[in-house]
């Protein structure tokens, strides 16, 4: 597996925002196996640096490699759609093969 290459985009210690780092930790420790750069944007420091990944809500976890770049707005409290939103894992599908609904709704949005 690549190094994947994860920026999190949040505003200042918020509820949201500090759940969202804990459980991308959460994540990282129990699926990449340290095969990850993690970097932390805090958007009240630098509020500029939203330009460059085009982020629109916070928090916003960017995975820009390996590409195609994909987003994931929320909390990442979801673990399943976190890990399908960053192709750790294939969409769950119903007996028909079809997408099970929710499981594509923003999350892993391509950039």
């Amino acid at each position: 597996m690549p190094i994947m290459k994860l920026r999190l985009y949040v505003a200042g210690q918020t509820p949201k925002s500090m759940a969202a780092l804990s459980n991308l930790r959460q994540i990282c420790v129990a699926h990449l196996d340290g095969k990850y750069d993690l970097e932390v944007i805090d958007l009240m420091k630098n509020p500029q640096l939203a330009q460059g990944d085009q982020i629109l809500a916070i928090p916003t976890l960017v995975r820009n490699l390996p590409v195609p770049i994909r987003k994931i707005i929320g909390d990442l409290s979801n673990v399943d759609k976190v890990l399908v939103g960053l192709d750790l894992r294939a969409p769950l599908r119903d007996g028909g093969g079809k997408t099970k609904p929710g499981l594509d709704s923003g999350i892993g949005a391509k950039a």
